[in-house]
């Protein structure tokens, strides 16, 4: 047995072999992580913490950790105002968190303006694919005369995004309502 994988590996090539020795390196799983405990909304793999804080072992996965970015510094405070606006608007808001009414009003009519464009495009969206689904009846195109299944997938799609469509105008409309009634322009 010995002389036949001596052969064997005389007659292959040493390029051949090296590869051969690199995969089967890349074969081996990795090595299992130390153990992670959870704690809360924290993570540790730090045994006497985890013990020490009654943490829990996580099994089965690997866990991942992102470091998140650190806060940017306080910059200094902001002037005071020459004139600060009077009454309050809305719990613990500072002076330099309030909004003048008529920046409020254009900020506003922008939102509504953005809205009811969206609503119009999800709208010709949703009658155009109302029209092509043709209350579940669309017309067959060329290969679909063929083959049945293909036309069943288009009706199911289409019914799809009839539904989709029809959600997006309603919750358009949900918004719009949110923001209450279009306000006359002030002079």
């Amino acid at each position: 047995m010995f002389d036949s994988a001596m052969t064997f590996f005389a007659s292959v090539p040493v390029v051949r072999l090296v590869c051969l020795l690199m995969l089967g390196t890349l074969a081996v799983p990795v090595v299992a992580q130390d153990r992670i405990y959870r704690c809360g909304n924290e993570y540790t793999n730090d045994p006497g913490d985890a013990k020490a804080r009654g943490c829990r072992v996580i099994e089965g996965g690997n866990v991942t950790v992102i470091q998140g970015l650190k806060p940017a510094p306080a910059t200094a405070p902001a002037p005071a105002r020459a004139n600060p606006p009077t009454g309050s608007a809305g719990g613990s808001r500072g002076d330099n968190d309030r909004v003048d009414a008529a920046a409020q009003r254009a900020r506003d009519a922008d939102a509504r303006a953005i809205l009811e464009a969206e609503l119009r495009k999800a709208e010709s969206r949703l009658s155009g694919l109302s029209q092509e689904y043709n209350n579940g009846e669309p017309e067959k195109r060329g290969p679909e005369f063929r083959n049945h299944q293909m036309y069943l997938d288009r009706v199911a799609e289409l019914k799809a995004g009839v539904a989709r469509a029809q959600s997006d105008v309603d919750g358009i409309k949900r918004e719009l309502a949110r923001l209450g009634p279009a306000s006359a322009p002030s002079r």
